[in-house]
């Protein structure tokens, strides 16, 4: 054996080396094998010794998991208060005093045990995260891990070690989808995994938080290193984002029918404490740690750990992911959706698609949770543009402006605003985008009964009669005039609803779509000639019939359509002449030969 243990690292085999690890389980006598055991625990070292190893410290740790002493605290000048979850992990155990370490070799063994067991999570974890990892090797590692997040407390969940293998992950250049796969499809169905990584969460982005604010002191400073901290910074917020998205959330409280506990499930669990002290001890913490009292704590944590990132300088493109999904995957299961109100707001009030994507879940905490937002109509009022109708989420945005306009208590002059401005934006938007406004026009005509005149309204007798009171003394200067033809005193540049002059417009931009050079959008226009003051003949359109409409719908239903008369190409007769003597009468095309000339 001693032979064994002078060789060289690369000189190694795989036997001898399952020969160390089944020596180190047979007796303490060959404990020296533990330090060179940890040294195969390396990303360079192949697979297979990296297994090898594993499995023999694993194997040997295992059992001395309950015996080892709690790891020291690193030196830190500044002390946050510990929570609750972290204070479980220490409180089964108490730290020995100096004498008692200098007396007891026994005590001495334990505490290098534990160096030796800390060093043997830290190899772990680089191997995880490490770039020249297998998926594999990957896997059994992060099993590995989450044994000891298991089993090292007692049978309670160690939350300080699945913290550190979060903050590996999240902080790694490794495709964090690889490490939620496993975790996804091993350990989330779990209610005290997902707990405690929402606790997790929360803290990386505490830690976030004072490192942008650090990192944004630096750059005023040192101008040269301004994309370093900032490009950490972003792909921090990605991680977390992806394990947060991953994560499922709370369970509603018809599912709360059982719940899986991660930790408990061991043997060690079960073991009685000595003294009654601990006893009553182990029993509050086992009633603080119960499926029931983490279920009811879920939404809490899930809450503080989604409005925690909300307020990160989330990148771009997480900021849209986050917009088009919140409405589903986060509002429900909140403590207080109200909470959400700045972000959506703010967000909304950014512009653009930023603002068409957060309408969604605004038109939520405005509908089921009582949020009132001034002046919502005038933003929702501004975001349409030609652009809206050929944006990638125009089918949810254009859905919920049918919604918001469909209350019969909105006012005559709010209802014909928007009637106009989608009438107007008809004649510059694709095909898909005219059927669709079409059919907006169409429910709106319907639902307020006030603006029908819109129609078809006859020109005024006076042009100051149709304008606007904010306009009223500008024009009283002008000259009065009877039946100004072919004016329309609609402000498309407005944005108070009340000053665009719609209730004194009419509908003329549809009428023109009747001559649309797309068939099926002249077709439609044409349907809808029908009385709609008498509702009971009438029904509502379904916008989202039309809302993922394009190019490609439009040509796939035309393709399908069953054409009753074709035109055909072709002549009964020889043409001699490109035009016809009818079709010009009074015109002559032969051109007249002067003399002289041939």
């Amino acid at each position: 054996m001693a032979s064994i243990l002078s060789k060289k690292k690369e000189t190694y085999t795989l036997k001898e080396l399952k020969s160390l690890g089944s020596d180190l389980l047979s007796s303490r006598s060959h404990i020296n094998n533990l330090p060179l055991l940890l040294s195969f625990i390396s990303p360079s070292s192949p697979p297979q010794f990296v297994v090898e190893s594993l499995l023999s410290l694993q194997s040997f740790f295992t059992p001395l998991l309950s015996q080892l002493p709690p790891s020291p605290p690193p030196p830190s000048s500044t002390k946050r208060p510990r929570s609750g979850e972290e204070e479980e992990d220490d409180s089964s155990s108490k730290t020995k005093t100096a004498d008692e370490v200098d007396g007891d070799p026994e005590v001495v063994f334990r505490a290098w045990l534990r160096s030796k067991f800390d060093e043997f999570v830290k190899l772990l974890l680089d191997v995880l995260v490490s770039q020249q990892s297998e998926d594999t090797l990957r896997d059994i590692v992060l099993g590995t891990l989450m044994e000891f997040v298991k089993l090292l407390n007692a049978g309670r969940f160690h939350s300080s070690i699945y913290h550190r293998i979060l903050n590996a992950i999240i902080h790694s250049a490794v495709d964090a989808d690889i490490f939620l796969d496993i975790l996804n499809s091993n350990y989330f169905k779990y209610i005290d995994v997902r707990y405690f990584t929402y606790i997790s969460m929360e803290k990386f982005v505490k830690t976030l938080e004072a490192s942008a604010v650090s990192a944004d002191r630096t750059v005023n400073e040192n101008s040269e290193t301004e994309n370093e901290p900032k490009d950490s910074l972003e792909l921090s917020i990605r991680k977390i984002y992806q394990v947060l998205s991953r994560t499922p959330p709370p369970q509603k409280q018809a599912e709360k029918s059982d719940h899986e506990m991660w930790s408990g499930s061991d043997e060690s669990s079960s073991e009685q404490p000595k003294d009654k002290k601990k006893k009553k001890s182990k029993d509050q913490d086992s009633n603080l740690l119960s499926p029931t009292t983490i279920a009811k704590r879920m939404k809490l944590k899930f809450t503080k750990a989604w409005i925690s990132f909300l307020r990160l300088p989330l990148p771009l493109d997480v900021y849209k992911e986050v917009l088009a999904s919140i409405h589903q995957t986060v509002i429900p299961h909140l403590s207080n959706p109200a909470m959400l109100c700045d972000f959506l707001t703010k967000s909304y009030d950014i512009g653009g698609v930023v603002s068409v994507m957060a309408l969604s879940s605004l038109f939520i905490l405005m509908t089921e949770h009582g949020l009132e937002y001034p002046n919502f109509y005038e933003k929702l009022y501004a975001l349409l543009v030609p652009s809206v109708f050929v944006a990638k989420h125009r089918a949810r945005f254009l859905q919920l402006l049918d919604a918001c306009l469909k209350s019969s208590l909105l006012p005559a002059y709010l209802a014909a605003s928007f009637a106009k401005k989608l009438s107007r934006l008809s004649l510059s938007v694709p095909p898909s985008g005219s059927l669709v406004i079409t059919a907006l026009i169409y429910n709106l005509l319907r639902r307020h009964p006030t603006i029908n005149h819109l129609v078809h309204q006859e020109p005024v007798e006076n042009a100051n009669e149709a304008n606007s009171e904010a306009d009223e003394d500008k024009e009283s200067s002008r000259p009065k005039t009877n039946k100004k033809l072919g004016i329309d005193y609609f402000n498309n540049q407005e944005t108070d609803l009340k000053k665009t002059g719609a209730m004194k417009s009419s509908l003329w931009e549809i009428d023109t779509l009747r001559h649309h050079y797309c068939p099926p959008v002249s077709r439609f226009v044409s349907s809808l000639e029908t009385d709609l003051t008498i509702r009971a003949k009438t029904t509502e359109m379904k916008i989202e019939d039309f809302s993922s409409g394009s190019y490609a719908t439009i040509f796939g239903d035309e393709i399908r359509r069953r054409v009753k008369q074709v035109p055909l190409a072709f002549y009964k007769a020889v043409p001699t002449s490109l035009f016809e003597d009818s079709d010009f009468p009074g015109w002559t095309f032969n051109l007249p030969q002067e003399e002289g000339k041939c």
